[in-house]
């Protein structure tokens, strides 16, 4: 098999996997069209507002293992640091222009997580912590993930890896992760960002 061949396969599996809409088809399991209530988000955040707690950390689940399946399957095959970066972007990809719901999506943050856990599991654990801390200050899961998403940005280069070739891809995913906030960062910035818990949220079919 040819490189280029081999490249596409990476990056339609990676694309695909991060595309199933896990918060969707739980809401539609229940009954719920999750985009219709609360911020409208596939995502875990929006799922348990909806949902309940326990079916959003199901769904966290669930979008955090289809980041992190292509690229600990690129890394098992062997495969240098780059092909599991290029999978790792791709997965966070599908989740946010899923072709399932009309190449939308959710925010990418859980699915990013589980893929760049697997390349990083020490730069993960700082993001991490760091939006625990950003959170447990300002009860805001937005700011708390563009945060995150950018310590783990800059402490990739300094502790994996600098090179353009590689650092481009962590790079690239951690800009569509923090644009897809864009309507978050506004209602940061006017001061009218709701904080988690304090939305009140109705379901219904």
């Amino acid at each position: 098999m040819d490189k280029t061949t081999f490249t596409v396969l990476i990056v339609v599996f990676s694309f695909l996997s991060g595309s199933i809409p896990f918060g969707y088809v739980i809401g539609r399991l229940k009954g719920v069209d999750v985009r219709k209530y609360g911020s409208g988000n596939i995502g875990a955040t929006n799922v348990s507002r909806v949902l309940g707690k326990k079916v959003g950390l199901i769904v966290l689940i669930l979008d955090a293992l289809k980041g992190a399946v292509p690229v600990l399957i690129v890394k098992f095959a062997g495969l240098p640091l780059k092909f599991q970066l290029m999978a790792a972007l791709f997965a966070v990809l599908g989740h946010c222009f899923s072709p399932f719901l009309g190449f939308k999506g959710g925010k990418g943050v859980a699915t990013g997580i589980g893929a760049f856990s697997v390349i990083s599991p020490i730069c993960a654990g700082i993001a991490v912590a760091v939006f625990g801390i950003v959170f447990s200050i300002t009860r805001y899961v937005s700011l708390s993930s563009i945060t995150a998403v950018a310590v783990y940005v800059i402490v990739f280069k300094y502790m994996v890896s600098s090179s353009l070739d590689e650092y481009i891809y962590v790079t690239l995913a951690g800009l569509v992760i923090i644009v897809k906030h864009y309507k978050n960062i506004v209602r940061l910035i006017k001061g009218e960002e709701k904080k988690y818990g304090t939305e009140k949220v109705s379901k219904g079919a």
